[in-house]
Order: C-alpha cells, then sequence, then structure tokens
C-alpha cells in the first residue's frame, strides 16, 4: 500500500500516512475552501487501509488552526479511524494542542465526547 502523503500548504494540513512506517499525522493549519475535496483523497486511502490494518494504529493530530469546513472532515476521519477501532484493531487518536490554546483543547474534548475509538488529548509546547 502506498504511503500518502501531503506536504502541506499555508491553508490545509501537512498529512502523512505510512502504513509500512506505520505514521499517520496531521499537521498545521486546515482552511480548505472544498474541504470535502481535499479529505476525500484521505478518506479512500483510510478506506483501502482498513482491509489489512497494523496491529496498532496511532494516528496524531497536531493542528494549530480548523475552520468549521474542516471541523467536519476531522470528525470524519476520526470516525473512519474509529470504525477500524470497532473491528477490533488496536487504534488511538491522539490530539496535541498548545497548553495556551484553550479553542483546540476544547475541540479535542468535543471530539472525545463524540467518539468510541480511544482519543488523548495531549498539552504540547512544541507546537508551532
Amino acid at each position: 500500500m502506498y504511503p500518502f502523503v501531503f506536504e502541506g500548504t499555508n491553508d490545509k494540513p501537512k498529512i502523512i500516512l505510512d502504513k509500512t512506517r506505520g505514521e499517520f499525522f496531521f499537521i498545521g493549519v486546515s482552511m480548505c475552501e472544498d474541504a470535502f475535496s481535499f479529505y476525500k483523497p484521505v478518506f479512500d486511502w483510510i478506506k483501502q487501509y482498513a482491509l489489512e490494518p497494523n496491529p496498532q494504529t496511532d494516528v496524531v493530530f497536531k493542528l494549530t488552526y480548523f475552520n468549521t469546513a474542516s471541523s467536519k472532515m476531522i470528525l470524519d476521519v476520526m470516525l473512519r479511524f474509529e470504525e477500524i477501532y470497532q473491528m477490533g484493531n488496536k487504534v488511538n487518536i491522539y490530539w496535541h494542542y498548545r497548553p495556551d490554546d484553550e479553542d483546540m483543547e476544547e475541540a479535542g474534548e468535543i471530539y472525545l465526547s463524540r467518539l468510541e475509538v480511544p482519543l488523548h488529548l495531549v498539552e504540547d509546547d512544541t507546537i508551532e
């Protein structure tokens, strides 16, 4: 399975989905005008990954900002990993936020309340 890598821009997050290396990252800003079109290849990749997931999948979000359209897509990404978890696989989602960023901490808490997959809130002072 080929990795999915998007290097990121000023308004789109860096995304690394690499089954071989066990790396699943969403980093930066997500202010996509057409969030569904941007995230569709991500959904397609996760659908393929779900057919033969790794024994352990750790998904890391280190976002500094996202708009309303992206918030729904981020939840949808998490829900797709939740489906892998509900199939009996080990999945953890890590939501990193800066210590002084109450909005991103609250967003993580909201996602946590809507999901059954283990979601860990991580205060992280290394996020730029």
